[in-house]
């Protein structure tokens, strides 16, 4: 799939405007690590590569009293450098952290991994613990879409032909609120998972939890938001019981696979035990604060 024309828009609008008006495939070039592995499939059907890295709020991140504003094309060694970002959701640097090597970290971003859909992405489970929202530019305007909904397969979202992922926002967490995530893999790092976890709890005074998101990650086709496994802490103390309820939760809303990195029923196992531990890290966390 040879690329036939490279166009560099310097706003959202143009951007929105080059893309309704391809001929041919086009793919946003944000970070770019998967870029070339994509462009090469079998044929050779003409390509057009957009690069949205000369739009200034693509490339920068936000954060104030209404929460996160994150630029899609912003890379994870930018992102996860920033300490303001960390203090109030940890669990989306960690995520981000795990993106590939230090020199893909140099390149990938958050907007990237989100809109690439794959079922292992480490961010999409820390973003939906957090309730991250994608604003979505196109010919018609903008529209929100909760990032659970955003990813309908492997390696598709719900975006039209003309349509670009314009921010991701996410918002100001309440009082005594952390998140944490996890995943498990086979090699010690630049690994995909095997299953990954993201949560997000709430606590009140007297150590119980009053509100929490759960949603785990390489089980399924998709990213899942696990409702089951969140009523399973909230009014608790978190105490071994509700801790178990919430991975069995965890696990029995997983669909996994078995291929040659982990059987179903590993993978099954072991995200029900990345929910608990994940939940007991941002529930600690929450407590400090």
């Amino acid at each position: 799939m040879p690329i036939v024309d490279y166009k560099v828009p310097v706003s959202v609008d143009e951007a929105v405007i080059m893309l309704k008006g391809c001929n041919t495939a086009v793919k946003i070039l944000a970070g770019g690590t998967d870029l070339i592995i994509q462009s090469k499939p079998a044929g050779s059907d003409p390509l057009t590569v957009v690069d949205i890295k000369s739009i200034d709020s693509m490339m920068t991140a936000s954060i104030d009293d209404e929460g996160l504003t994150l630029g899609p094309a912003m890379s994870c060694a930018e992102l996860t450098a920033r300490d303001d970002i960390k203090s109030v959701y940890p669990g989306l640097i960690e995520a981000a952290y795990l993106i590939g090597s230090t020199q893909v970290q140099g390149r990938a971003s958050i907007g990237g991994n989100l809109s690439n859909a794959s079922p292992a992405a480490d961010t999409i489970p820390a973003l939906i613990a957090i309730g991250a929202r994608c604003i979505i530019a196109g010919p018609d305007g903008e529209r929100v879409v909760a990032v659970e909904d955003f990813v309908v397969g492997v390696g598709k979202n719900c975006m039209a032909q003309g349509e670009l992922l314009k921010s991701i926002q996410v918002p100001p967490p309440e009082a005594k609120t952390s998140d944490a995530y996890l995943r498990f893999i086979p090699r010690t790092e630049m690994d995909i998972a095997v299953a990954g976890a993201g949560v997000s709890i709430t606590m009140d005074s007297e150590g119980v939890c009053t509100a929490a998101r759960i949603a785990i990650g390489a089980v399924a086709v998709t990213a899942l938001l696990v409702p089951a496994a969140a009523a399973a802490l909230v009014g608790s103390k978190l105490e071994e019981s509700a801790l178990q309820a919430a991975a069995a939760a965890a696990s029995a809303a997983s669909k996994p696979i078995s291929d040659r990195r982990g059987t179903a029923d590993y993978r099954r196992h072991v995200v029900g035990v990345l929910v608990k531990r994940a939940v007991s890290i941002a529930a600690q966390r929450a407590q400090e604060q």
